[in-house]
């Protein structure tokens, strides 16, 4: 069964008839949209399982969720509204899709580039996490002299330790496979066939070729060339390779794509899948596999040349650079990077400098949550607290940076100073290195060689950004006004829910012009078939507005209550009814009363008028006052709030609705202090 949360993101976005296709990376769920135009963002985000949501070109639209985006994503496609499309084709569609619309960029081959390179590693990521942590484990145990030094060489486990050891040891030796998989799929080739032509290159027979009689060793013994039918075949150990198997994925899905247009499509499922082996398994084999081992590596020596050369700078420069470089994806070849560095080195030394750039990325995170607690910002909060919890226990950036530090740009100067500081800690150190490819977080500590440098390099890092978050804080002053409005609103809302006064049964009787008016008919079908409970009269005179016109999306999606906004003619607002004041906002904004039906009833006075902090607002009321139908709550200056560029809309909602039956709109058009507005059905 889908949950509320998933049809609400659904809905968010336009609707199941507005999704092309969907799919997810770690954390992340990425739409392929037909008009991504209209999407209002603030409600995304006010999603409570959202942490944020990153609109891209071409409209393509990701919804940042964390470590449940797995779930959130099942969920989507378990809605009925779904069915229509087909979770197999989302890739096939948001390509298409991606093509109808045209070129998505002066950087679109680029763009893509890196989206395939995402794709292909983003479904093995849990297992590349689940084996970290074995790694970890060992690494730990052979800190505590438990077990001698696990990965050097010549050492021999105990027959216990070595069934530990080899836990970690299917993912990453068949890595390989597991790109090849994801890369050929992304990019639209069969990926059995990508699967296959990996394998030939990873089974024990072909390593055993560059054993043979007359085989030459070269790249530095890793490597040996051995005559095949008069052709120079170079046999390495393809284990954690990754460029071999992006490299064959990308020859062969334009071979495929090839080979459909030759064959007719009554024999494509015996022939495509025969030609394209019968020509990649050679020119993998002889070609692709050594370009892809011999280009890596040339990488890897290229910055191995840097951090020899200075490891003070290359330990300063990589957590700087590294804030800049996941947002545009450029982190995946550095990955690609680390595991041949321990392929071919036995150790990697990118990951210590890296994991400053996590910890000061975390912090800045931890800055945030402290603020949001401290302000009373509950969707922050939220976004902060499961952001930093897919960091410190995951490693896992992408939700602190595309959730919060992307939205917010203030951060970014704090945290590149933390990441500056962990950095040089790291370098003044000599470095850090570690034999195995870990994410970096709490858990994987004890992974590196010099744990000491490490955890002081990371723990710098990490409360310098956080310090300077706090300190400096990460909102603009409009974002912060906006924070206030949104609190006050909580706080109005809360309070009017915190009184349990049970509804009287009789209507309230109609009194002055100012009164709420119990006999007036309603306007609502629903309402008249139900026995109405009270009609709540005008408090201020106006102009009706639709709920779904008010131009505050908090209020005009109803979250807060069903109602109507006014757009007021004069500049006095009155109480409605008899009652008790709830809430009275020094401000003025905002008003909750307690009616003695039993209604609870905000008065909101204009929108985002919080920010003038009282200015042009006379209060007449304070919270606890007893009041009479046409008691004055509180007199604005209209010039004011206009010349501040504030809307004077008013909303008047039921806050409690959920205790009665329908609550429907009495009124249209121009109305006076008093005059019919809601009525409230009993339930």
């Amino acid at each position: 069964m889908a949950s509320k949360p998933a049809a609400d993101i659904v809905q968010s976005i336009g609707g199941a008839g507005n999704i092309v296709g969907l799919t997810h990376c770690a954390t992340r769920l990425r739409f392929q949209l037909k008009d991504a135009s209209g999407i209002d963002q603030a409600a995304v985000e006010a999603i409570p399982v959202v942490l944020g949501a990153v609109p891209q070109t071409g409209d393509r639209y990701q919804v940042v969720i964390g470590g449940a985006v797995e779930t959130v994503y099942n969920e989507i496609w378990a809605l009925p509204e779904m069915k229509k499309i087909s979770a197999g084709d989302s890739i096939a569609d948001m390509k298409a899709a991606g093509k109808a619309k045209g070129p998505r960029g002066k950087f679109a081959g680029l763009d893509t580039f890196f989206e395939v390179l995402s794709d292909s590693f983003r479904p093995i990521l849990g297992a590349l996490l689940g084996a970290s942590l074995f790694i970890t484990f060992m690494a730990l145990m052979a800190t505590l002299g438990v077990i001698p030094a696990w990965n050097a060489p010549g050492v021999t486990l105990d027959p216990s330790w070595q069934f530990v050891n080899l836990m970690w040891q299917g993912v990453f030796v068949f890595l390989p496979l597991m790109v090849a998989y994801n890369a050929s799929k992304r990019m639209g080739a069969d990926p059995w066939v990508g699967f296959g032509i990996m394998a030939v290159v990873m089974l024990p027979g072909f390593t055993a070729l560059g054993k043979t009689d007359g085989a030459a060793s070269v790249f530095g013994g890793h490597a040996s060339v051995v005559q095949i039918f008069g052709l120079p075949l170079t046999v390495f150990d393809y284990s954690s390779q990754v460029f071999p198997p992006l490299l064959m994925a990308g020859v062969l899905a334009a071979l495929t794509v090839l080979l459909k247009k030759i064959i007719p499509s009554s024999v494509q499922l015996i022939f495509v899948p025969f030609i394209s082996m019968l020509i990649m398994i050679p020119l993998t084999a002889f070609l692709i596999g050594p370009i892809g081992v011999y280009g890596g590596a040339g990488l890897g020596n290229f910055l191995k040349s840097i951090n020899d050369f200075s490891p003070f700078i290359f330990a300063v420069v990589i957590p700087l650079a590294y804030p800049f470089m996941v947002p545009l994806g450029l982190h995946w070849p550095l990955n690609a990077i680390m595991l041949l560095n321990i392929q071919s080195l036995g150790f990697d030394f990118i990951q210590g400098p890296m994991g400053a750039w996590n910890f000061a990325c975390f912090g800045a995170t931890a800055g945030v949550l402290f603020l949001a607690i401290r302000e009373k910002d509950r969707l922050m909060k939220q976004t902060a607290t499961g952001a930093l919890a897919a960091g410190l226990l995951g490693g896992i950036s992408e939700p602190s940076l595309y959730g919060i530090h992307l939205r917010f740009k203030r951060i970014y100067p704090r945290m590149l100073i933390g990441c500056l500081v962990g950095g040089v800690i790291i370098g003044l150190g000599g470095g850090v290195k570690t034999s195995a490819f870990v994410f970096t977080s709490l858990l994987t500590i004890p992974a590196f060689n010099n744990i000491p440098l490490y955890t002081i390099a990371i723990a710098a890092a990490f409360f310098t950004a956080m310090i300077l978050v706090i300190l400096s804080g990460y909102q603009t002053p409009e974002q912060k006004a906006e924070v206030a409005a949104q609190v006050a609103d909580d706080e109005a809302a809360a309070s009017m829910k915190s009184a349990h006064v049970a509804p009287v049964a009789a209507p309230v009787s109609a009194g002055t012009a100012h009164a709420a008016t119990a006999t007036a008919p309603s306007t609502g079908t629903a309402t008249a078939l139900a026995t109405l409970l009270a009609t709540i009269g005008s408090p201020v005179a106006g102009i009706v507005v639709p709920l779904d016109e008010v131009p505050d999306p908090v209020f005009s999606k109803g979250i807060v209550g069903p109602g109507v906004g006014i757009d007021p003619t004069e500049d006095t607002v009155y109480a409605p009814a008899a009652g008790k004041v709830l809430v009275a906002q020094p401000t003025g904004h905002a008003f909750g009363l307690l009616l003695d039906s039993g209604v609870e009833l905000l008065i909101h006075v204009g929108i985002d008028t919080v920010n003038l902090a009282g200015k042009g607002f006379d209060v007449k009321v304070a919270a606890g006052d007893r009041v009479e139908a046409g008691t004055p709550l509180v007199t604005f200056d209209r010039a004011v709030i206009e010349a501040a560029g504030y809307s004077l809309v008013t909303p008047v909602l039921v806050t409690n609705a959920r205790k009665f039956g329908p609550v429907e709109p009495a009124a249209s058009g121009h109305v006076q202090v008093g005059s019919p507005l809601l009525t409230v059905a009993e339930k």
